[in-house]
């Protein structure tokens, strides 16, 4: 396979890329994690427990959504 070489005529008409846009860190995925591992673990341990998992997981889904959509 034969690779050709790229000459400065060849790069005349290239662009700049624009800068990625990266998403600020957040704690909403971990939080996410727990709530899940909890609603799991209440599964067998008790009802409070999944619970608990489970609107710590809902909660944590709308933060990290709203997050995301407003900044």
């Amino acid at each position: 396979m034969a690779i050709d070489r790229i000459t400065a005529s060849d790069r005349s008409n290239w662009q700049r890329p624009l800068p990625e846009r990266m998403a600020r860190p957040t704690y909403w995925p971990a939080m996410l994690a727990l709530g899940v591992t909890l609603a799991l673990l209440g599964i067998v341990a008790s009802l409070g427990v999944t619970v608990v998992g489970l609107a710590l997981a809902a909660r944590s889904v709308a933060g990290w959504i709203g997050e995301t959509l407003h900044g």
